[in-house]
């Protein structure tokens, strides 16, 4: 099948099932649902695919509200990864309903040449991006082993093509005292609250010598139960970030050293645990990036330049550890929030809007037709094949 002929079919293929997918973005958004927790969204997203003949596995890696559908046998593997998880209290302000919307819209476009340009589609519902992350669990238990690359977009204020993104670590930090009257004889307490003052004086301070792209920012999530009782425990969460994983191990460091002060200062015992697997920063394939910036000046859009890509970093995602193992992208499709930006609830509400609408159809349109070109041409198709047999060899 030709190239043009193939990139018009997938895209008359999302076309004609815009209003269903559409439907499905909004029916996702008016019911979200947290990491571990999304079981209405995930069957949502499987319905579609499972309708057109996709092979649906249930609970890949073990986890309840993931999947895998797979349609076609052909040589080259790709997969597309569909996120449905939402925000505590604000819903969809991440617009993932998008994403899961527009990642069916392209797996079914694909499946419409998948026979003629010797493909297999896997659809994959991943969840608990916001938390948990389920991509890497995935990714560890095999469930990413047959794909030679991965496609994914996200929604955001902006078109960006090759968007990066920072390695993330988190954390729940735990203090153990004592007990005692807060009046009566608080010289007999050891004052769990306390470890964390000193620990966050302690982080406040070291924020002058970050290195540039590290932050950090956290939360207390115990700090007692009555005034009047010297606290036992308390507990704080904290998410650190880096621009690569370098710099995140260098930052994770001397925060430890933070934690430790509190209990140092204290007399309390402590615990640092991780609370989900370390995410890593994206490394978008150079060639699907740009063959999706392509796609996206077609369409009409205007993705900002390389060199104000480089200047934005976009939080962090479980993306960025598919894309260390493989190929892949994340762009950014950009939707009209009016000034506001992910994880507000002004984002929330646009992510069911008109623009939010368009970023599902074009967006699916964009990634299909990027897979397309891959599988057209040679060299590529060819670079991403072998980079599988060393991956799968080593």
């Amino acid at each position: 099948m030709p190239l043009a002929t193939a990139s018009a079919a997938v895209e008359e293929a999302v076309l004609r099932r815009s209003a269903d997918l559409i439907a499905l973005s909004h029916s996702i958004h008016a019911e979200p649902e947290l990491a571990f927790d999304e079981h209405r969204s995930c069957a949502k997203t499987q319905a579609l695919v499972a309708e057109r003949g996709f092979d649906v596995t249930a609970a890949p890696a073990g986890l309840d509200t993931a999947f895998r559908a797979v349609y076609g046998s052909g040589s080259l593997v790709i997969g597309v990864c569909a996120e449905y998880d939402a925000l505590p209290e604000i819903g969809h302000a991440c617009g993932h309903n998008i994403i899961a919307a527009s990642a069916v819209g392209t797996a079914l476009a694909l499946a419409e040449v998948a026979d003629d340009l010797d493909l297999t589609v896997v659809l994959l519902g991943t969840p608990a991006e916001e938390a948990g992350g389920g991509k890497v669990l995935m990714l560890d238990a095999g469930v990413f082993d047959d794909i030679a690359a991965t496609v994914m977009l996200h929604a955001g204020p902006l078109d960006i093509a090759r968007a990066r993104s920072l390695a993330l670590s988190q954390v729940a930090v735990t203090y153990l005292g004592r007990e005692a009257h807060a009046a009566v004889a608080p010289y007999l307490g050891v004052n769990a609250a306390d470890a964390v003052t000193v620990t966050q004086v302690a982080i406040g301070v070291l924020r002058q010598q970050m290195a540039p792209g590290q932050m950090v920012h956290g939360i207390v999530t115990d700090g007692g139960q009555a005034t009047n009782i010297i606290p036992k425990r308390a507990q704080l969460h904290y998410t650190m970030r880096a621009n690569d994983t370098e710099g995140l191990r260098s930052l994770e460091r001397r925060m430890a050293d933070c934690f430790l002060a509190g209990a140092i200062a204290t007399g309390c015992d402590y615990e640092v645990a991780e609370t989900e697997p370390p995410y890593l920063e994206l490394t978008p394939d150079g060639w699907l990036a740009e063959t999706f910036r392509t796609e996206m000046v077609r369409v009409g859009r205007t993705p900002v330049g390389v060199d104000v890509e480089a200047a934005l970093p976009l939080g962090s995602t479980d993306m960025g550890n598919v894309t260390h193992a493989m190929p892949g992208i994340h762009p950014i499709v950009g939707i009209d929030a009016g000034g506001a930006s992910v994880h507000q609830p002004a984002f929330a509400a646009a992510a069911a809007g008109p623009s939010a609408d368009k970023a599902v159809v074009e967006g699916s349109i964009m990634l299909a037709r990027t897979v397309v070109e891959l599988a057209q041409t040679p060299a590529q198709r060819d670079r991403v094949l072998e980079a599988q047999r060393r991956r799968r060899a080593s």
